[in-house]
């Protein structure tokens, strides 16, 4: 529990001071390169704490510890709410829409204190919203992403101290095969499925977990938009489900375990689970080689640090939105 920023500081306090088995440079650089890429930077710290340790089933072993209690939870909440719907109708579902509203402010103004210390940051953190607020789809977001971090590398933002490379164990080749399996398997995600059905999970998970840039809360609207405004859940539904995962030990992402769930029983947990966690999962072995090159000093920390505060800001234009969840018109749903 506590969000990405407890799991980090707990897996600092495990793996760098307690058991010693990276430096705290080395585990900074990890903590960069997993920022950068969407999906759910926790949990991809922790995969990749695991690989540098046992490689690909260290890595499978370090994701499965971290995400499977919690996916459990979320797929038997579904299936128990499904046998009992009337459980959805009681008053503890506003007292769980009001906790939402509460934990993404709560941790936009805690990410926004960390990352947006001084005017230009927050300046640029204001600028990020409103363009937003204008336009709310995908393309807009990942375009804020490539401004904010050419503008960041230009007035130069953030410490520009340099660290000891990172050892990664991949062959050269590799990076590049995970690469292509990430950019086939998003286009794939984009072919019209039937609204409920196992394939209809699995590219939405996706989709979600290769464009979502901010974590649990961030990707919340998105899920919301798949999920709620394409009529293949109730409102109600989906806010106690979040509200349960926001109780959850692990990461928030494991949420999809009872949107799946929800839908097509336990197997559609197990897929919603394994498909919003995957892009990231390839993404991370595809970045390691050159991100560790990039991050240890040749790359561009100040670029780095304008890529952060701009990935504050999705969560913070949908606070709001997150109350009511209003169907929002920027991004194009599956039709049956």
């Amino acid at each position: 529990m506590g969000g990405p920023a407890a799991h980090l500081g707990f897996f600092h306090d495990e793996f760098v001071k307690r058991r010693r088995w990276l430096t705290d440079s080395a585990y900074g650089e990890v903590v960069a390169l997993c920022q950068l890429l969407p999906g759910p930077a926790s949990s991809q710290v922790g995969l990749t704490i695991g690989f540098l340790r046992g490689h690909y089933c260290g890595a499978f072993a370090a994701w499965l510890g971290f995400t499977l209690p919690s996916a459990l939870i979320m797929i038997s909440f579904a299936l128990g709410l499904s046998a009992w719907p009337e459980a959805g109708s009681g008053g503890w579902i506003h007292g769980l829409k009001l906790f939402v509203v509460a934990v993404v402010a709560q941790a936009v103004w805690q990410m926004g204190r960390t990352l947006c210390p001084d005017r230009p940051r927050i300046a640029m953190a204001l600028l990020v919203a409103v363009s937003l607020l204008i336009i709310g789809e995908t393309w807009m977001q990942i375009l804020a992403l490539a401004i904010a971090g050419a503008v960041g590398s230009v007035v130069q933002l953030g410490s520009n101290a340099a660290s000891e490379p990172l050892q990664v164990p991949l062959q050269s080749r590799k990076p590049a095969l995970f690469a292509v399996a990430f950019a086939v398997l998003l286009l794939v995600s984009f072919l019209p499925q039937a609204i409920g059905s196992l394939g209809w999970i699995a590219a939405e998970m996706y989709r979600a977990g290769a464009l979502v840039f901010g974590g649990g809360h961030v990707v919340l609207p998105w899920l919301q938009e798949g999920f709620v405004a394409s009529g293949a859940m109730a409102a109600d539904t989906f806010l106690a489900g979040y509200g349960v995962a926001q109780a959850m030990p692990g990461p928030l992402f494991s949420f999809s375990g009872f949107l799946g769930g929800s839908q097509a029983g336990a197997i559609g947990g197990v897929v919603a689970v394994i498909a919003v966690f995957l892009p990231g999962t390839l993404l991370v072995f595809a970045g390691l080689a050159a991100g560790a090159a990039e991050c240890a000093g040749r790359g561009d920390p100040a670029a780095l640090n304008s890529v952060h505060i701009s990935r504050l800001t999705p969560a913070g234009t949908r606070v709001g939105k997150s109350a009511g969840f209003q169907p929002q018109s920027g991004r194009h749903r599956q039709k049956t």
